[in-house]
């Protein structure tokens, strides 16, 4: 054979038939579903009751306590799919369970439902991306910002606010905030934060302080930083490609402006394979354990943008805060800071 009557390699498919490429792997097994989602709630159960336990010291309780704020974060990943309807649709008792979890995880289901919902709708458009996401300004837009509104944008992208998403993102942006914005749509907002009150208030009343810093504030300390920082390096890193509203194309914002987070075994585990955000955003219908297998199956999800949470790949990331058209690409403040 000639080398040009030698075969072609297809051509990359983009559009519906990529989606459609990925559709095998949207069949959840719904036996797994169960068993994972038993299996962390049963942890989750079991690292709470030890980390406030008086059996042990507060040496180990600790450790155990900063521990169960991974285990939050893989439940939430859970309730993040069935919100999705890519674990156990339809299933009555199943909603139940992630309603009373994402109220106690401070993500009441209507705010998660109609933000996150809008994320996949329009990441990485130029205007319009920051509902359910982290606000992304081009540099002249910046520019033009009053300085109240330039200091908020500041906060809004630096570490001090992922790190205090406990507080900021979680409580107030997905609770306080949404409930005041639109009251009839989001009681469950108001729900969450008296869930919470209460809750801290009768494990303070009866367990003590350190019962309820233990059992209740680190974990979602822990998980809502983590969760913060990966949703925002899942679309914030260097090469990533924000599109114009008038052009924007939803596959192309899946694989261009959602990264593959590069992590060890464990991590992935605990994290329920969010690290394979651009699958995901290409077909959140696609369960968390069958990401994976996704991607390996389709060659256009193989050669995606990477992250990782290496310290360094982590500054690197926070010192992306605005997008150059000029350059085409992320940038930092035009003052330098």
């Amino acid at each position: 054979m000639t080398a040009d009557s030698a075969p072609r390699a297809p051509e990359p498919r983009s559009g519906r038939a990529l989606i459609d490429a990925t559709r095998p792997y949207a069949a959840e097994d719904r036996g797994r579903a169960w068993r994972e989602l038993v299996l962390t709630l049963t942890l989750l159960a079991l690292l709470v009751g030890a980390s406030v336990t008086p059996l042990l010291p507060l040496a180990a309780r600790i450790p155990l306590s900063l521990f169960t704020g991974l285990i939050v974060v893989r439940g939430f990943i859970l309730f993040h799919d069935f919100q999705h309807g890519a674990l156990l649709r339809g299933s009555w008792l199943a909603k139940q369970i992630f309603g009373l979890y994402g109220l106690l995880v401070l993500t009441p289901p209507t705010v998660w439902r109609a933000t996150h919902n809008y994320h996949h709708a329009h990441t990485a458009k130029l205007v319009g991306s920051h509902v359910g996401s982290f606000w992304t300004s081009t540099v002249d837009m910046y520019t033009q910002l009053k300085p109240r509104e330039q200091a908020l944008y500041r906060f809004v992208r630096s570490p001090l606010n992922v790190a205090l998403g406990y507080l900021t993102i979680f409580l107030y942006g997905m609770c306080l905030s949404a409930f005041l914005r639109n009251k009839r749509k989001h009681p469950d907002g108001l729900g969450a934060l008296l869930l919470h009150i209460g809750l801290s208030i009768t494990l303070i009343v009866f367990g003590g302080v350190q019962v309820w810093l233990l059992g209740l504030v680190l974990p979602l300390a822990v998980a809502c930083a983590l969760g913060g920082y990966l949703f925002y390096a899942q679309h914030n890193f260097d090469g990533i490609e924000i599109q114009p509203r008038e052009t924007w194309e939803y596959s192309r914002a899946a694989l261009e402006s959602s990264s593959y987070m590069e992590l060890g075994a464990f991590l992935r585990w605990a994290t329920a394979n969010i690290g394979y955000h651009h699958v995901h955003h290409l077909n959140p219908g696609v369960p968390f354990y069958r990401l994976p297998e996704a991607m390996a199956a389709v060659p256009e999800l193989q050669h995606p943008h990477k992250t990782s949470l290496s310290p360094r790949e982590v500054l690197a990331c926070f010192r992306l805060k605005l997008w150059d058209p000029a350059q085409h690409r992320m940038v930092g403040y035009p003052d330098g800071r």
